[in-house]
């Protein structure tokens, strides 16, 4: 997948400036696709250029003016192309896998303190993940918006990015345990 796919979908919901679309990155993308504000602003240029987004200039009066952005249906049709093309199975580049891989040849103690700060990591981006679920269903329990919702695919996304996460964190805890006990350390030692 390339950016430009995930940014074309980011745009499905409406207009938004290069701020916002980096605004939404961060809420709603992120936990599928990292990309920082520069290369969204790169990259909304490049669709441009291409004809998958239109641009438009929105005067603001006690602010500089800015730039929004819209799919086209060129864009639209591209996305229609991308979804209908075979996905590519996922694969892990981490270099915590790394450390974890040598720990026990190079030593534990580290590494176990990048675990647990891992964990820690996941365990918030979970609780945004599930704060975000919650606005998006509203009143709607789960259920009932996944049946019934107006738009159910960026919830179905946070869905997976919290069981990503969930999975990273008890991962994590369970390795720093394990090399905790070979290292004869605990949790509150590191």
């Amino acid at each position: 997948m390339a950016l430009r796919h995930a940014v074309l979908a980011a745009l499905l919901d409406g207009e938004y400036s290069g701020y916002q679309l980096a605004k939404a990155f961060d809420i709603s993308v992120a936990n599928f696709w990292h990309a920082s504000p520069q290369q969204l602003y790169a990259e909304l240029a490049r669709l441009e250029a291409d004809g998958l987004v239109a641009g438009r200039e929105v005067v603001q009066e006690s602010r500089p003016n800015k730039r929004v952005f819209r799919v086209t249906d060129t864009g639209r049709a591209e996305l229609e192309r991308f979804a209908g093309a075979a996905s590519k199975p996922s694969s892990i580049r981490d270099d915590l896998l790394v450390k974890v891989q040598s720990a026990d040849r190079i030593g534990t103690a580290p590494v176990i303190g990048q675990l647990l700060e891992r964990a820690a990591a996941a365990e918030a981006k979970i609780e945004t993940l599930r704060a975000l679920l919650r606005d998006m269903r509203g009143e709607l329990d789960e259920e009932e918006f996944l049946l019934r919702g107006e738009r159910i695919g960026g919830y179905l996304t946070c869905l997976r990015g919290v069981a990503f996460e969930e999975g990273h964190r008890d991962w994590c805890l369970r390795t720093a345990d394990v090399l905790g006990k070979r290292e004869g350390t605990t949790r509150a030692e590191v």
